[in-house]
């Protein structure tokens, strides 16, 4: 009754890797660019466009849409238990196909995605029905910004352009610092694995394309290191407009 509706061809010609995620691009019947990632219990298929499992949600692109419409019919709406199971349905799929992006290494794609996740964020923020669905979400902000940054960066050196990823680095460097601060864990900035990366990825494209730090550097460098003269000093040089 069942022939022909199982998938044991593909699973046994593309064997489950637990040690590193399996991602691959392959083509609809019709010549669209699919994603397809292999998983424990089988393989997920994605679309490259729009909202990866293809629906359009009441007629819009994506959930995200959606609710920007409705913002600006109703500014103050709050979400329903219904429209909030629909939210995490699409955190977890712009989640899936973010990490496929990034294992493909197709950085613009995976930076659009970690974009249209930090806006549902806000979103959530905005308009969640109690502070306890906010903080499930609010806590992997974080994660969502580190990746943005890794990915912008690496986008940009490979348009060759150290310095526009040294400026992602940084800008997501703040944005994470900011989200810490927010949420109580600002004594654990400097310590955090995904800062540390951050940093490190910023030092090694300083040494590779001998690109010395700017003063605004310099100056968190010396604030952070208690070195108060010399950030009066760094002040002053930055006030009278010399390279930043």
């Amino acid at each position: 009754m069942n022939a022909g509706r199982h998938l044991d061809f593909l699973i046994q010609q593309w064997p489950f890797n637990p040690e590193e995620p399996s991602v691959r691009l392959v083509k609809g019947n019709d010549g669209r660019d699919l994603i397809q990632m292999r998983v424990d219990l089988g393989i997920l298929q994605m679309e490259t466009c729009g909202r990866p499992d293809g629906e359009c949600p009441e007629g819009f692109p994506t959930l995200l849409d959606l609710l920007s419409y409705r913002e600006v019919r109703d500014p103050d709406f709050v979400m329903s238990e219904e429209l909030c199971y629909e939210v995490d349905r699409e955190f977890v799929q712009y989640y899936h196909r973010r990490m496929a992006w990034l294992r493909l290494r197709r950085f613009a794609e995976a930076v659009a995605d970690a974009d249209h996740t930090l806006a549902l964020m806000d979103m959530c923020r905005d308009h969640s029905p109690c502070d306890d669905w906010t903080l499930q979400h609010e806590q992997h902000r974080a994660l969502v910004l580190y990746q943005r940054a890794e990915a912008a960066a690496l986008s940009a050196l490979e348009d060759d352009s150290p310095q526009r990823a040294l400026d992602a680095l940084e800008d997501g460097l703040n944005r994470i610092a900011d989200n810490f601060v927010d949420m109580g864990w600002d004594n654990e900035y400097e310590s955090d694995e995904m800062v540390q990366r951050l940093l490190y990825l910023q030092e090694q494209i300083r040494d590779d394309f001998h690109i010395g730090k700017t003063l605004k550097d310099q100056l968190a460098e010396a604030i952070a290191q208690e070195q108060y003269e010399l950030a009066a000093r760094l002040r002053d040089q930055l006030a009278r407009g010399d390279n930043a």
